[in-house]
């Protein structure tokens, strides 16, 4: 039985696996259709917990269950026990009698890391305020689709810190991804996370925006106002870290634009650029599925 709570829970050979397998997958898939999938999920039941709203987590779980011969049970907060008081060891060690896996989306990174604590099936984190493995997993396996290889490129993050940069930084670590780091300094990372930067040969920080676009073959930017977050003053610190058309000049001549949906056009990207030729944000999308459906299999593993 295996978890994915963080990108640091995986071994190197782990990542990579996930990510080949999934390419190699998506490819038999479109040659072939789903006929060939392996129903591996047969008579087996995940189920799936949404305490924050979904459309590309929750579809494509679904998805991935369903072309695995799997079903799915969705809840959101309000139709479990944990919003009324009852504890998570006890909500994980009864839904663990119920079901084959448990898939969370939560607010709390503490609470599904305890959750995978008390439960006896494996439990994959959709997302929490802290991290989220399964779309940097997405977005390195795009990566590697569109240019043949992730090992050699160049990565900038620009914008907001948050949960899907900290895990770039996490899957930057493991994979020895060139990674850049741009945010305005107020919004610089965490010292948790801090620490890993500064003994990172491949993972920088960088405040100015052209400096940190130069020669980069993947822009990477997301959302400034994540679910949750008050708004505030934000805009006018992130305003300058918008990426445009003439941000997108600054980098490699074959770079392209990826960003996790959804987006807010005209604030952290402009539509000349998530609508241009150099966008692929929606392969990115696609890739969520085949990642999904990969790491179903891996956490039902037993070997």
């Amino acid at each position: 039985m295996k978890h994915l709570i963080d990108i640091f829970d995986l071994k190197k050979q782990d990542v990579e696996w996930i990510i080949n397998q999934s390419i190699k997958e998506k490819e038999a898939l479109k040659k072939n259709g789903n006929r060939n999938i392996k129903k591996i999920l047969k008579n087996k039941t995940i189920a799936m917990i949404f305490e924050k709203p979904s459309t590309r987590t929750r579809v494509s779980f679904q998805v991935a269950i369903n072309q695995l011969g799997g079903s799915s049970i969705i809840m959101n907060s309000s139709d479990i026990h944990l919003a009324r008081g009852e504890t998570v060891a006890d909500t994980a060690k009864t839904l663990s009698r119920y079901v084959d896996a448990v898939v969370i989306r939560s607010f709390s990174h503490s609470l599904v890391r305890e959750f995978s604590s008390f439960a006896d099936v494996p439990v994959i984190n959709a997302l929490t305020n802290s991290s989220h493995p399964c779309q940097v997993l997405a977005d390195v396996m795009t990566i590697d689709e569109h240019f043949g290889c992730y090992k050699d490129k160049k990565v900038v993050w620009i914008g907001d810190f948050n949960n899907v940069s900290k895990s770039w930084v996490e899957i930057s670590s493991v994979l020895n991804i060139d990674l850049t780091i741009c945010t305005p300094n107020k919004y610089s990372p965490d010292k948790s996370l801090k620490q890993y930067i500064d003994k990172s040969e491949s993972i920088s920080l960088e405040n100015d925006k052209e400096i940190a676009l130069k020669n980069k073959d993947v822009v990477i930017t997301d959302t400034w106002f994540s679910m949750g977050d008050k708004i505030g003053d934000r805009e006018k610190f992130f305003r300058p870290y918008q990426v445009d058309q003439s941000a997108m000049s600054l980098a490699s001549e074959n770079a392209i634009f990826m960003h996790c949906l959804p987006a807010y056009r005209g604030k952290e990207v402009t539509s000349s650029v998530i609508d241009g030729s150099q966008s692929v944000v929606f392969d990115e999308a696609e890739n969520r599925l085949h990642i999904q459906r990969t790491l179903l299999g891996w956490c039902l593993n037993n070997d």
